[in-house]
């Protein structure tokens, strides 16, 4: 059972600014959604989860119907949160 990610353009762009060891790291994560464990829903969010990579967060949602994972945004604490509201 495998999951087709989506990637939102902000998720791409930030994935792009990053230098390519934290981009390897970040799209191994991503490669292995959605994780066993790691993987946290966030609260006043029905859908959306998220999953620690370093000081990094990815927060998506996962359509189990649909085998559909959408990277909605990546970005350090402060900012990751700040951009789903």
């Amino acid at each position: 059972m495998h999951y087709r990610i989506v990637l939102e353009k902000a998720a791409e762009k930030y994935i792009r600014r990053q230098d390519r060891e934290s981009q390897e790291r970040i799209l191994k994560v991503i490669k292995s959604l959605p994780p066993q464990h790691g993987m946290k829903k966030l609260k006043n969010f029905d859908s959306y989860f998220r999953v620690r990579v370093g000081d990094v967060r990815i927060i998506f949602s996962k359509d189990d119907k649909n085998l559909i994972i959408k990277i909605i945004a990546i970005g350090s604490r402060g900012q990751v949160y700040r951009e789903i509201k």
